[in-house]
């Protein structure tokens, strides 16, 4: 009907409107307020529970000619926001018979679900990953000091009168010599015998 014609406007039409035009939009935004605005009465409404109500069933037919659209291209627009506080009222009472908790939950109710799914999952992951890091840290070898411990070789005088420090591992010390670690001294090639 009346919205049907608003949302067939394009963009460019509707900043060129007539006076006329912003009167029939105003007129179309109180008509929808006032029949959102009746309220509930029990005593004609005594459906089977799950039955939607006559404010549900104006909510669907609103949706399904697309005046939902047209009130959300309405309060985002900029140029538009002479309509700001009709809309607001108009999606006030749309939710008029929700309470926010209701809202959150069924907004939440599949997304809550997939983000648990998520969670599994990427802690799943997290998990294998720290075990794949364990068993590399496994595999690679341990880093070995190459300090042998010093030892004091009592009786063997060093230079002075100190004893003798050895800095190699014991099974060494049959082979120690005190030239142990000093450079051979080349001798060349002619000096050869």
């Amino acid at each position: 009907g009346l919205w049907g014609a608003l949302t067939a406007l394009s963009p460019q039409d509707w900043e060129q409107r007539q006076e006329e035009d912003t009167l029939l939009i105003e007129r179309i935004l109180l008509l929808v307020r006032n029949v959102l605005h009746v309220p509930p009465d029990p005593t004609e409404e005594q459906g089977v529970d799950g039955d939607a109500s006559v404010h549900d069933r104006v909510l669907w037919a609103l949706h399904i000619s697309g005046m939902d659209d047209l009130l959300k291209f309405l309060a985002s627009a900029q140029v538009e926001q002479q309509w700001a506080l009709h809309v607001l009222e108009i999606i006030s009472l749309m939710f008029r018979d929700q309470s926010p908790e209701e809202l959150a939950a069924l907004g939440q109710g599949t997304a809550g679900a997939e983000h648990g799914e998520d969670t599994r999952e990427l802690e799943t992951l997290r998990q294998r990953e720290l075990a794949e890091k364990r068993a590399r840290a496994l595999q690679r070898p341990s880093r070995h000091s190459r300090f042998g411990g010093s030892y004091v070789l009592q009786g063997l005088k060093s230079i002075g009168d100190r004893d003798v420090v050895f800095h190699k591992g014991l099974h060494n010390l049959k082979s120690y010599t005190h030239d142990l670690g000093k450079e051979p001294r080349r001798v060349p090639r002619h000096r050869q015998a």
